[in-house]
C-alpha cells in the first residue's frame, strides 16, 4: 500500500510547527549566540537545535514506526514507508537579525524507491507556521492548501514576465559560471525577484500568489518539501531540472514553471 497521510497527521504536524516556531521565538527573546556552518550567513543557534529537539521527542512517541530527517542532524529510519523532514527555524540569518521572515517548517514524504527522482521525493503533506506574523499553512495530497484554516486561491496562470520570481543564490556562486548562468538567464525573464532568504516562507507566498514563482539549486529536503506540498495543494506547479550537474528546484504557475525550466536548462 501506497504511503498516505491521515488527517491525524496533518493535525499533527500543525501542532509541531506551531510548538517549535512558538519555542523558537522564546528563546530568541531571552537572548541567543549563533555560530557558522558553512559561512558568515550560514548560521545556526540553540533555538535551531531544541525546536528540533521537541519535534523529534513527539514524533517518536506519537509516530514511532516513522523516519525522521533533521536539518540540524536528527536522523532515523522507520518502517512504515514514511519519513518526516524537519526544518526547525528555516530563514535562521532572517532570525538571528530580529526579521519576522523565518519560519519552522515540516513535511511528510514517502521514502524514496529505487526510481524514484533524486531529491525530489513524493511528499504527502507539508506545513509552514511563521510565528512573528501569526499565519500557519498547510496542505498536501488530499488536503487543500490552508493558511490559518481558510482556503488559498491559485492566482491566475501568468507568464514569467508579468509575475515575480522569489530565488536565492549565495554571492560566492556568482563567481561560478555554470551556476550564474543558468540563474541569471530564469531571474532575467520575471517581472521583478524577490531574494528574502527563507525557502519555505517564500514558497508559501507562491501558493498564495504574492510571488508568481520561485527557483533555487541544491535545496535539501527541508527547504524544499514543506513548500512543495502546498504549493501542489494550492493548484501550483513544480519540477525538478539538472543543469551542470546542480539541481533546481522550481514552483510557481504552470507556464512560469515551463519557462524557468527551459530558461535554465538553455542556458
Amino acid at each position: 500500500m501506497d504511503p498516505v497521510a491521515s488527517p491525524e497527521d496533518f493535525a499533527l504536524a500543525a501542532d509541531l510547527v506551531r510548538d517549535a516556531g512558538q519555542l523558537a521565538l522564546r528563546m530568541r527573546m531571552e537572548g541567543l549566540t549563533a555560530s557558522e556552518k558553512t559561512s558568515v550567513s550560514d548560521v545556526v543557534t540553540s533555538a535551531d537545535r531544541e525546536a528540533e529537539a521537541l519535534v523529534v521527542k513527539r514524533l517518536r512517541e506519537l509516530r514511532p514506526e516513522d523516519g525522521i530527517v533533521g536539518e540540524e542532524g536528527a536522523s532515523r529510519n522507520g518502517t512504515s514507508g514514511r519519513s518526516w523532514v524537519i526544518d526547525p527555524v528555516d530563514g535562521t540569518y532572517n532570525f538571528f537579525a530580529g526579521s519576522t521572515y523565518w519560519c519552522s517548517a515540516l513535511a511528510l514524504r514517502a521514502d524514496p524507491g529505487p526510481h524514484d527522482v533524486h531529491g525530489d521525493p513524493e511528499v504527502l503533506l507539508g506545513a509552514v507556521y511563521q510565528p512573528q506574523e501569526e499565519q500557519l499553512w498547510l496542505g498536501g495530497r488530499g488536503y487543500p492548501a490552508t493558511r490559518n484554516g481558510e482556503p488559498v486561491t491559485w492566482p491566475e496562470d501568468e507568464p514569467l514576465n508579468r509575475i515575480s520570481a522569489g530565488t536565492y543564490i549565495h554571492p560566492t556562486w556568482l563567481l561560478r559560471p555554470e551556476v550564474a548562468g543558468p540563474w541569471t538567464a530564469a531571474a532575467s525573464r520575471a517581472a521583478t525577484i524577490r531574494m528574502m532568504g527563507s525557502g519555505s516562507c517564500d514558497l508559501v507566498r507562491v501558493a498564495a500568489g504574492q510571488f508568481g514563482a520561485w527557483f533555487q539549486h541544491s535545496c535539501p529536503e527541508w527547504d524544499w518539501l514543506p513548500g512543495k506540498a502546498i504549493v501542489l495543494a494550492a493548484g501550483g506547479s513544480t519540477a525538478v531540472a539538472e543543469v551542470n550537474g546542480f539541481r533546481w528546484h522550481i514552483a510557481g504557475t504552470a507556464a512560469a514553471v515551463r519557462e524557468i525550466h527551459g530558461a535554465l536548462t538553455s542556458a
